[in-house]
């Protein structure tokens, strides 16, 4: 019995070290399981909101160039609004699942960047379907539109903890007699 005694301390130490090792490593794995959890949904987010972008850009596109055709746009590849009309259309029904998704995945302050953004583009084609001929109102809406991008850009990077980008304001040629 004594040797049984004298051997405790030890087997105690094992035992102790042993259950202390098991969490350590259940604590470190529950960590990197969070931490590469988050990193998929940050992934995710980021395809989704890219996803809307680009979805709202192909929008916008086609009401450039069919603001050329009116006289309003200096794109140089003019779109007649018979032609665009079934673009749009595909145009639209693309932005609408992306906008879902992002509802289910975005942000608060991404998806109210993102209203603001696509509410001037309903407006950009309203303006359009109704034929207007207005460059100087026209230009008003392309600045709502771009500061609404830039908008829906930066809540993205906030986001995602990014780094400040671009703000993607290309010089535009302005119309000759505008």
């Amino acid at each position: 019995m004594t040797a049984f005694l004298q051997q405790l301390p030890a087997l105690i130490g094992v035992v102790v070290g042993a259950l202390g090792s098991y969490l350590a490593i259940v604590r470190s794995d529950g960590a990197r399981f969070r931490r590469e959890s988050a990193a998929r949904w940050e992934e995710r987010r980021l395809s989704v909101y890219g996803d809307y972008a680009r979805a709202l850009k192909r929008s916008v596109n086609l009401t450039y160039r069919v603001a050329s055709h009116l006289g309003n746009d200096p794109h140089p590849h003019p779109l007649p609004p018979a032609q665009a009309e079934p673009l749009l259309v595909e145009a639209t029904d693309g932005r609408d699942p992306a906008g879902e998704a992002l509802i289910m995945l975005g942000s608060r302050e991404v998806v109210d960047r993102a209203r603001e953004w696509v509410t001037t583009v309903m407006e950009m084609e309203r303006f359009m379907r109704e034929g207007t001929h207005d460059p100087k109102a026209w230009q008003a809406l392309l600045e709502r539109q771009r500061a609404g991008r830039e908008g829906y850009y930066a809540a993205v990077r906030e986001d995602l903890a990014l780094p400040p980008g671009h703000p993607a304001r290309w010089p535009t040629v302005p119309l000759s007699g505008s």
